[in-house]
């Protein structure tokens, strides 16, 4: 069945996102992180169990915000041609994410744990800006 003449669309048009790409930024996800590692470091030298109870309540809601962070760059700004280029990117995204997930920085106050998470943050990163690059 065809849709009759006037239904059909006269001008066809393509975007690549959203929103124009220069909203995407992998260094939310890192300052995220960061505080992550801060307060696993604050939580180490402190035994107050009022203080170390808000420490792990606020590192969790910093690691789900890593998560947001990574994810929205994952599924919104990366495209095919990028995993094509960097094919292990959908693993390094993965490896961020489960760093910053209940398993990792969410779960524990370990200060390796997130300077691991960082790293990947970083290697994104790079990733990234040459992208940005192209």
């Amino acid at each position: 069945m065809r849709l009759p003449r006037f239904l059909t669309p006269r001008t066809v048009v393509s975007a690549h996102c959203d929103l124009p790409c220069g909203v995407y930024d992998p260094a939310q996800a890192r300052i995220e992180a960061e505080s992550v590692k801060a307060i696993a470091e604050k939580y180490q030298g402190n035994t107050d169990p009022e203080f170390r109870t808000r420490a792990i309540l606020i590192k969790e809601q910093r690691a789900e915000l890593v998560k947001h962070h990574l994810w929205v760059l994952w599924t919104d700004y990366f495209k095919a041609p990028h995993f094509e280029k960097y094919p292990h990117l959908h693993q390094l995204f993965n490896e961020a994410t489960k760093l910053a997930g209940a398993a990792g920085a969410k779960g524990k106050v370990d200060v390796a744990v997130a300077d691991e998470l960082l790293g990947k943050i970083e290697e994104i990163s790079k990733i990234f800006w040459e992208t940005k690059q192209a």
